[in-house]
């Protein structure tokens, strides 16, 4: 058995998804080379003293009778012996010596154990498949997704844009008045699940795309089979989640942004925004990241304009990856700080997130304290208003909230229900906002 990989066979020959990725029926539909499928499942059976096909195949994600013919060929390589046969289709296996040292070598060149992978033409014919099913998104659900904040008519005019479109959406503006939270909201506008690999394979490299952590597992609503059924059409080398929402905020680094090689497991971890095709990237608090704005920027040029980006494998290969999802940058320094013409030209729509109104700050206020259950006596928000003129301080959209929780705690300090009496308000003023005059 060879651990060089051949030119895949590309399963979108073989096979037509409808709403499921269908279940391979043969070597040549996993769309990947035969000596890598060998490879893993060797590396697979070399892990443990023995083992029968049942278990294998649900390691490997395959269908039990295109696992047994997997281990039958590594059984007439004499990689694998039969011990006995525990029923149709299903023996009970061995690695031989042979397979053990093969087995040893290929685990120096990748450490990958796992659901074999799709190959990285698949993944990506899958991805503009699913984005052309994709439900469209209505200004009425935008509205209903976005209404915990109190916007004025134009910010859920450009949202909805943005959403319906999936273009690219720069939100700037100071901070506090809910950029963050509205790119939060914006994504619940994209209604549906998705299919994902567990990993892709480029030749015998191999780059982990599921990810336990940011993806969310998700019942196939687009199928109207029992799952009985599912079980038998379904490849279960892709797993359904929901959209994927990932947020990268200050703590990230351009090197971040590019496969993350592992040396001791000897396979990749996918970037972020890699996570996120088929959903929705954050970038928050842009400008403040641990490298230059400009070096950022000129990092998501060639995405935004060609809708793919370009990465690269530990020997220096640069492979092609789809770039699709919904790219939000949200800032609250100031644009010319952290933007130049070419990125803006790039972003299909721009967003000032701009300062409340005294008649939207009392909105907001009324809106959060009738959440949070709690009556707001007559003139309270006024008085509220006239500290902040006193002090000179500007209106922020998310400081209504900050006040009516910090009310909540002294109330619960004196054990009794929540109240936004004088006192409260002042002492929960002075506790958020301490005793200097201005921000």
């Amino acid at each position: 058995m060879s651990a060089t990989s051949t030119t895949p066979v590309n399963s979108e020959s073989k096979a037509t998804w409808e709403r499921l990725p269908p279940a391979p029926e043969s070597i040549d539909e996993l769309g990947i080379s035969e000596s890598l499928v060998n490879d893993l499942a060797l590396k697979l059976a070399s892990t443990v003293p023995q083992f029968n096909t049942q278990w294998g195949a649900d390691r490997l994600h395959l269908p039990v009778q295109l696992a047994e013919k997997v281990f039958w060929k590594l059984k007439q390589d004499h990689f694998i012996e039969v011990l006995s046969q525990d029923g149709p289709f299903c023996y009970r296996y061995a690695c031989t010596d042979r397979g053990r040292q093969l087995a040893a070598r290929s685990f120096e060149v990748s450490g990958y154990i796992g659901p074999l992978p799709v190959s990285l033409q698949d993944y990506t014919s899958a991805l503009k498949r699913q984005r052309k099913q994709r439900a469209q998104v209505t200004l009425d659900k935008v509205r209903s997704c976005i209404g915990p904040l109190v916007l004025p008519e134009y910010s859920v005019q450009i949202a909805a844009l943005a959403a319906l479109s999936g273009r690219s959406l720069f939100l700037f503006g100071p901070a506090g008045n809910g950029k963050t939270t509205l790119g939060r909201l914006l994504h619940q506008a994209t209604e549906g699940s998705l299919w994902i690999p567990h990993a892709i394979a480029i030749d015998n490299s191999i780059i982990r795309i599921y990810d336990y952590e940011v993806h969310e597992e998700a019942d196939d609503s687009a199928s109207d089979s029992d799952p009985a059924t599912q079980a038998l059409l379904h490849d279960k080398r892709w797993i359904c989640v929901k959209r994927p929402f990932i947020v990268a905020g200050g703590e990230m680094t351009i090197e971040e942004l590019d496969l993350a090689y592992s040396p001791s497991l000897r396979f990749y971890e996918s970037p972020p925004h890699l996570k996120a095709n088929g959903g929705t990237f954050l970038i928050d608090d842009f400008g403040r990241q641990r490298v230059a704005p400009a070096e950022l920027l000129n990092r998501w040029i060639v995405p935004l304009e060609n809708h793919v980006d370009h990465l690269t494998l530990q020997t220096g290969q640069k492979i092609q990856v789809p770039f699709d999802l919904m790219l939000i940058v949200a800032t609250n320094l100031s644009v010319s700080e952290v933007a130049d013409p070419a990125f803006l030209r790039r972003m299909g729509y721009r967003l000032h997130m701009e300062r409340p109104t005294e008649e939207r700050y009392l909105e907001i206020f009324q809106r959060y304290a009738e959440s949070a259950g709690a009556d707001v006596p007559e003139g309270a928000v006024q008085s509220v208003l006239d500290r902040y003129e006193r002090e000179s301080r500007e209106l922020r959209g998310a400081e209504p909230r900050d006040l009516i929780e910090r009310a909540r705690d002294i109330c619960k300090l004196h054990d009794k229900p929540l109240q936004l009496s004088p006192d409260v308000i002042d002492l929960a003023w002075e506790g958020y906002f301490g005793n200097t005059p201005t921000d």
